[in-house]
């Protein structure tokens, strides 16, 4: 059977590492992200310290596309390789690796150009996460203890290094819906009112009025947010409903929706 793989682009603070994380513990399998600098670095020679260095940052540079038809015969030993910038040997030893990873098991990779280095890969599902800009940095302010402000900043920087780093090697735009399979709105699907909706088959607005109504408790806690986010195992009651543990947010399914998973309390 053909290794399935799941790519992720994530804007900065969107949650695109948790959620790749948390599909990769339920297929339990493998996730990449700074272990693919590392295993890039062991293969290609190079120090882990110049992969950190060169992870996703922007580049100015032309050789590289004077050189990819050169190198992809004749790899690192090729003329053009060793002639060919820093950054863009860095590119192409976690390129190199990515694909083999990609042939050797499935897994999930977040960033780094997986999806066009896996273009070819008919078993490959190329995701994009992203979240409105307030939320993004609540979440970095957060998780950094920085102001909001900063972290707001820090986003827009991120976003703007990954985008031109993508864009430049790809060929393709970043963040655009064309330039992937399916695009997922963090803002819009980790919340109570979605979760309430699978699982008693209403409408989101109809969801929303047991919230405003404080008939919804989670883990003993009456809930009226609307944007509280639920993790796996609460425990959440919903009155005239019933109660129910919320499981996980499963694989996606053919049409691109999440499948959700809960367990009904008798």
């Amino acid at each position: 059977m053909s290794n399935k793989i799941y790519t992720i682009g994530r804007e900065f603070g969107s949650g695109g590492k948790e959620v790749g994380e948390k599909l990769a513990a339920e297929l339990g399998i493998k996730l990449y992200d700074k272990e693919l600098l590392q295993q890039a670095a062991k293969e290609s020679g190079f120090c882990e310290e110049i992969f950190e260095n060169h992870d996703e940052k922007p580049t100015s540079s032309f050789l590289y596309s004077l050189v990819m038809d050169t190198y992809s015969t004749g790899g690192y030993s090729a003329a053009p390789f060793l002639d060919m910038p820093l950054n863009h040997k860095v590119f192409l030893a976690q390129f190199d690796t990515i694909k083999k990873i990609a042939e050797h098991e499935s897994c999930v990779i977040v960033g780094r150009c997986a999806d066009y280095a896996l273009a070819s890969n008919p078993q490959c599902l190329n995701v994009f996460i992203h979240a409105d800009i307030e939320d993004r940095a609540k979440r970095i302010s957060k998780k950094l203890n920085i102001t909001e402000q900063k972290a707001r900043d820090m986003a827009q920087k991120q976003d703007k290094q990954r985008a031109s780093y993508y864009n430049y090697y790809t060929c393709k735009k970043w963040g655009d819906s064309k330039s992937y399979d399916l695009c997922l709105n963090t803002s819009k699907l980790s919340t109570d009112d979605c979760i309430i909706a699978k699982a008693y088959h209403l409408s989101r607005s109809q969801a929303s009025e047991y919230l405003i109504s404080e008939k919804v408790f989670v883990n003993g806690k009456c809930i009226t947010n609307c944007n509280q986010d639920c993790d796996s195992g609460c425990i959440i009651s919903v009155r005239g409903k019933g109660r129910f543990r919320f499981e996980t947010a499963q694989a996606l399914s053919k049409k691109g929706k999440l499948k959700v998973s809960f367990y009904y309390y008798k």
